[in-house]
């Protein structure tokens, strides 16, 4: 895979690029990102802060996480599509939406976090990394990087 990728808004007000690719791509079965995705769960990269450039407005909404950290997350205020979001316990890193990449496919999930709460329609892969909540540090499973899209 080349370094980096696109992505954007529905609507194409808000585009995005990032230099590097994911340092990781994770399924999140929290209730936010079920909710903020529309579906069974929202899968996020982890990138560097300063590899990511946007262009357009971005509209945030902040909301405590599990962990009381505050997860922003950011949306096109014209189309309402989900572009990405970050996290008061993970400085300088960003987790762009999956689902607004202009080439999906171009990312390969990883892990799931928030197992415990994958509804019944949205089973977790079993070929997975996978943690019943947000694992608690960085070494747990072999997992080098920290792993907190919403925790």
């Amino acid at each position: 895979m080349p370094d980096g990728f696109t992505g954007g808004c529905l609507c194409g007000t808000v585009r995005f690029e990032s230099a590097v690719n994911p340092q990781l791509v994770g399924h999140c079965h929290c209730l936010d990102c079920r909710k903020s995705s529309g579906t069974g769960h929202g899968t996020n990269l982890m990138i560097p802060e300063d590899a990511f450039t946007l262009s357009g407005d971005v509209k945030f909404y902040d909301r405590p996480a599990d962990s009381g950290n505050i997860v922003s997350r950011g949306f096109c205020p014209n189309c309402g599509s989900a572009i990405y979001s970050r996290n008061s316990g993970t400085p300088g890193v960003v987790y762009p939406r999956a689902s607004s990449l202009d080439d999906p496919n171009v990312v390969k999930p990883q892990v799931v976090v928030y197992a415990s709460r994958a509804l019944s329609w949205d089973p977790v892969d079993p070929a997975l990394l996978s943690f019943p909540e947000m694992p608690p540090n960085n070494s747990e499973k072999g997992v080098g990087v920290a792993v907190n899209f919403e925790g």
